[in-house]
């Protein structure tokens, strides 16, 4: 039979995870915000030492809106199998599917200058047909199904190529409409359209429901859960090829990609 002694005057201390989501929301590289690199790192948070809370801490001015889905509804599954509250802050930018992320908390909280919002999507690129045509370069371009080359740079643009992803952008909009009102409800502002792809600073947040209060984690979470509580922090690692200098040419252009994303919030 096992005797289970304990000791008197020693009391368990609470925890929490810390995972820390910074960068652009993207596909490529394993080093950036995905649901691929992100899947380890949050399973580790949620059920290592079962933690009092789980805390998001954010800086990211948004990516593919697809793992922006794929890595909330990961974080929403393990809070609702593991009971366990999660909490998002803000750091410089949670704007578009870095809001996405910050929404799927249960409480978001940011600085007063942090930039919130965005809630909408884009895409973008160039027309170079007419440089083409300044210097003789004819395009030569064979499909088989009429939409395969919609959209081409290198072609004039085709009103119904345009109307197309407009309604694509349009579903995907909606998709992330529903998701902000699903999670934070009676909380969002119902004086004011907030899915325009607007931006506020944190006090302008807090006005229209975005977030829940002005507040750093450290702080914040000793106030919740006391001043001995633990935070372990969990994050991405790099691996050894670029510890040692490898896959300089990738990390260039993920650096730059991420660079012009946060320079459009003026960071």
């Amino acid at each position: 039979m096992q005797i289970m002694m304990k000791i008197p005057f020693v009391s368990k201390r609470n925890t929490v995870a810390v995972v820390r989501m910074s960068g652009v929301i993207s596909t490529s590289g394993r080093a950036v915000l995905n649901d691929q690199s992100f899947a380890p790192v949050l399973e580790r948070a949620f059920r290592k030492g079962k933690p009092s809370a789980v805390a998001l801490s954010i800086n990211s001015p948004g990516g593919s809106p697809v793992q922006s889905s794929l890595i909330g509804a990961r974080i929403r599954r393990l809070a609702q199998e593991t009971e366990i509250p999660v909490f998002a802050f803000v750091e410089d930018v949670a704007a578009s599917g870095g809001y996405w992320l910050a929404a799927t908390a249960d409480e978001i909280y940011a600085d007063t200058s942090s930039i919130v919002g965005s809630i909408g999507v884009i895409s973008a690129g160039f027309g170079v047909h007419e440089l083409l045509a300044r210097y003789g370069v004819e395009r030569r371009v064979y499909t088989a199904g009429t939409s395969k080359s919609q959209l081409d740079p290198f072609r004039p643009e085709n009103p119904e190529d345009v109307a197309r992803l407009k309604r694509l952008l349009d579903e995907i909009h909606e998709n992330f409409k529903s998701h902000v009102t699903e999670r934070r409800g009676e909380k969002l502002a119902s004086d004011r359209d907030l899915f325009t792809g607007e931006i506020w600073t944190g006090r302008g947040a807090i006005d229209v429901g975005l977030i829940d209060g002005i507040g750093h984690l450290v702080p914040t979470l000793k106030d919740r859960f006391g001043d001995k509580v633990r935070f372990r922090v969990y994050g991405l690692k790099q691996g050894w090829g670029k510890r040692f200098g490898m896959s300089i040419i990738d990390h260039s252009l993920n650096s730059i990609e991420e660079r012009a994303a946060f320079a459009q919030f003026g960071l």
